[in-house]
This record gives C-alpha cells, structure tokens and sequence, in this order.
C-alpha cells in the first residue's frame, strides 16, 4: 500500500427524524445563513424542519444556488456574510449546494480576487480563516457531506474547477435517507451513476496490494449494481434507500482513496462537457468513463478483469476478453440507470468538443493526466472523439 494520512472530522448524522438535532450542533447565539438550491426543500418540507430545529437563531436566508454552483451566485453569498457579520453557514441541498457553501466559507475572508481560489486550486488548510459550516443533505451524490473538496462553474468562462483543503471539512452532516422519497427519477439515476464513477475513479487502475481498499470498492459498487435500479423506482423503501445514500458517502469520503492510486481523468473531461454543454455531472461521467477504459485498456487491463470477475461475475479464456465484456456490462448499467452515453444525445453543436477540451487542457498546463501520468492531450482527444 502507499503512504496515506487519513483525516475526517466530520460528525456524520444517519438515520430519520436527525433535522431536529440542528439546535444542539450549530453553536448557541450564532448568525447563520442558510443556503440553498432551487427551492425543492419548500416542497418536502425540509425547510420547515429546518427552521423549526432553527428557532431562536437569527437566520439569514439565500437561495437559488444552481446545479453546478456558479461562482458569480456565490459571490452575492459572500457579500452578505461579510456585509451582516454572519458566523455560520447551513447548506440544505445536495452536492452542488454544499460544493458552493464550501467556496463560500473559503471566499469570505479571502485576500485578493476570489477566482483565483479556483483558477489556482488553493488548498484551505487545518487553521485557514474561513466560515464555519454544516450540512443537510437532501440529494446523495457527491460524496460532499463528508469530505472538503469542491467545484465550482465560472459561467463568464465556461471553467468548471475545484477547490478544497481539510479546513473546508464540514463540523457536521446531517444525511436522512427519507428524503430521497420526494427527488425525480432523473436525479436519483444521477446520484447512483455518480457513486458508481466516483468509485471507479479511486479503483479502476492497476493492480496493487491495497487487499481492504479493492473489497471496500467492489462492495460499495456490487451494492449500488444491486440496488441502483430498485432505488430509482422504489426511494420510499427505506432498505433500498439507506444503503444507496451510505454508498454515495462512503464512495467520496477519502477512505477508499488512502494508500490507492487513482486516476480522476473521467472527471476532468466530463468536468468540460458540463461547463459547455450544461449536461449533468453523472451523465458527462457515463459518456466519459467506458470510453476511457478503452483508449487506456493496456495499461488498466488487469484491473478491469479484476472488476469483471469480482463484480459481475465474469468468466472468460483471458484477461482481455473478461476486461472488454467488464467495460460492455459497464455501459450497460448505465443505460439500465437511465445515461445516454453519447455526447450527442446530451447536446447539440459539439463539432469542436475536442479541440476545445485539448486546447484548454494544453493551457492549463494538464499534459499528463491519470493514475500513471499517460492520459496526454493526445489520448483526451481520442476519448473526447470516441464520445461524439
């Protein structure tokens, strides 16, 4: 195994009827702003919880964070913190509010243009000068309510970046599976398929010696092959929906990362089919990843027959030909989950995709990118073009 530190502060919450706790974790007197998305917490009457567990603070509200948060929206949040002297942040919402919460509590005593925090990947270490915060998760994904990384989209720009550091861990996450009961089917497909990448991603590179990390991975991903179509169809069964929003934490919670390589390419990519296109992060990550499996198939062969067999349950004469049936079982539970897997059945106008991608990537200074620095802006080319 590699060298690993392994740190999370953060005080997890599981189970029904937690929103009532919020009283006794957000320090007593304290201001709060409380940030969400679209509104849909007014219609599953999170909200309400929310301000009744919230009684007898002071409550600054700030809503309409988009999915992807925009740094240009979070910018008005920084003002108000800063304008109202207010000392705590609650995000309610799923992964894009809690990612922007995350800028947020980092940009309010920021020195200097705030984009930079993302153009130049600064990391907020233990002891940084940044906005306390929690967090109510009402959409599974990302992962975000337990660890401190973030994206960010410049809409000026079209970038998609990110930001994090272990001060931008949040004091606590409070995760009750019921909710899920209320989200449209398309973001509950969204959410399996993110867990499953976001799996892959820390998995899916080459053989090691990390025993415990790879049976923590193939569980967390036999789970969500198990229960990711029921889910969809089923969120009021609460069995179905615990461990689907358990799998979601656990896959992006830093633990299955530690003494691992990981790779993060499909991430990066899909991260610009977002920023152009508007296309959801799950389903930049469908078109993406199966196509990089195949460009890179020599170097992460192996591994791929590992996931065949221990996964799917896949037989074959020889490595190859259980690594390439791997990739097909692949694409097709994600179509299972709802992905259109081609980036022309996302978007309209995507001719010069990849010289875009290639080209920013190249001033970026990202030549080499994946668990073994050999995705060059080459290879990016060839999978961009291999998801047309």
């Amino acid at each position: 195994m590699l060298n690993f530190e392994l740190y999370n502060p953060v005080n997890y919450i599981f189970g029904k009827d937690q929103i009532q706790k919020l009283t006794d974790l957000i320090p007593s007197k304290s201001k709060i702003l409380l940030a969400y998305g679209g509104g849909s917490i007014f219609k599953n009457g999170v909200h309400d919880q929310v301000i009744t567990a919230l009684k007898g603070f002071e409550v600054v509200e700030f809503g309409g964070i988009e999915p992807n948060p925009h740094f240009e929206t979070l910018m008005k949040a920084v003002e108000i913190i800063r304008e109202q002297k207010i000392e705590f942040i609650l995000a309610v919402g799923g992964g894009s509010v809690i990612d922007g919460v995350k800028f947020i509590s980092a940009a309010v005593h920021f020195e200097g243009d705030a984009a930079e925090i993302l153009r130049k990947r600064i990391l907020f270490k233990e002891g940084s000068n940044v906005v306390p915060f929690g967090t109510v998760l009402t959409l599974p994904a990302t992962g975000s309510e337990m660890n401190s990384g973030a994206v960010v989209t410049i809409a000026a720009t079209h970038e998609k970046l990110t930001l994090g550091g272990s001060a931008l861990f949040p004091k606590f996450s409070i995760v009750d599976p019921t909710v899920i009961n209320s989200l449209p089917k398309r973001q509950l497909q969204n959410g399996v398929v993110d867990a499953f990448t976001h799996t892959m991603e820390q998995y899916l590179t080459y053989p090691h010696d990390a025993i415990l990390q790879d049976r923590f991975s193939e569980s967390i991903l036999k789970t969500l092959v198990e229960i990711g179509p029921s889910v969809v169809e089923n969120p009021s069964d609460y069995k179905l929906a615990s461990n689907f929003v358990w799998c979601a934490t656990m896959a992006l919670n830093g633990l299955i990362q530690k003494g691992v390589p990981s790779d993060w390419a499909t991430h990066m990519i899909g991260h610009e089919l977002t920023a152009l296109y508007n296309i959801d992060h799950a389903r930049t990550l469908a078109i993406i990843g199966p196509n990089l499996y195949k460009v890179m198939f020599e170097t992460k062969k192996e591994k791929l027959a590992q996931y065949g067999e221990r996964v799917w349950n896949i037989t074959g004469n020889t490595t190859e030909e259980i690594a390439h049936k791997a990739i097909e079982k692949t694409i097709t539970f994600f179509h299972l989950m709802g992905m259109k897997t081609k980036i022309s059945e996302n978007a309209e106008n995507i001719e010069n995709t990849a010289d875009f991608i290639v080209n920013r990537f190249t001033q970026r200074g990202w030549l080499a990118l994946g668990e073994k620095q050999n995705i060059t802006p080459e290879k990016v080319r060839e999978i961009v073009e291999m998801s047309l």
